[in-house]
């Protein structure tokens, strides 16, 4: 069945609760992991001569991603190594998470995408929008999603 599953994590609640599923779901089927994390692209709020009093060079913000991204990655790896699970971990800075997903599972070859949602619906749903509803719209590879 599923070989290889992508877990995108945004180091919420729901996100690992879900890859604890996601890595008993790998365990079944014998599959390995790939943990991602979508990190956000670096902009600076510069205007003119103006540098803001919180201004953060480019490199001590890739600084403080990767640190991030370790920390979320490092979760899920845990979970899978509990498990006995393959598990490696990539990240990438995008400033659309839902692409930089379908990205991911396309280079890794991924035949499952295994997220959460929010599940948020109505008007909610509609303002805020949802990662995991734009991955299941654009995507081709299969999506399980927990809620």
């Amino acid at each position: 069945m599923f070989k290889h599953i992508l877990v995108p994590t945004d180091g919420s609640v729901l996100s690992l609760r879900a890859a604890k599923h996601a890595v008993r779901l790998a365990q079944i089927l014998g599959a390995r992991i790939t943990a991602f994390y979508a990190a956000p692209e670096y902009h600076a709020k510069i205007a003119g001569d103006y540098v803001p009093a919180n201004f953060v060079p480019p490199a001590v913000f890739e600084k403080q991603m990767q640190k991030t991204a370790e920390k979320y990655l490092g979760q899920v790896k845990k979970l899978a190594a509990v498990a006995q699970v393959a598990c490696t971990g990539v990240y990438a800075s995008n400033d659309s998470p839902y692409q930089a997903i379908i990205k991911a599972a396309k280079a890794g070859k991924c035949d499952l995408i295994f997220m959460a949602s929010h599940g948020r619906r109505g008007i909610a749903g509609l303002l805020i929008g949802s990662e995991t509803a734009k991955v299941l719209t654009h995507c081709t590879t299969p999506v399980l999603v927990y809620r």
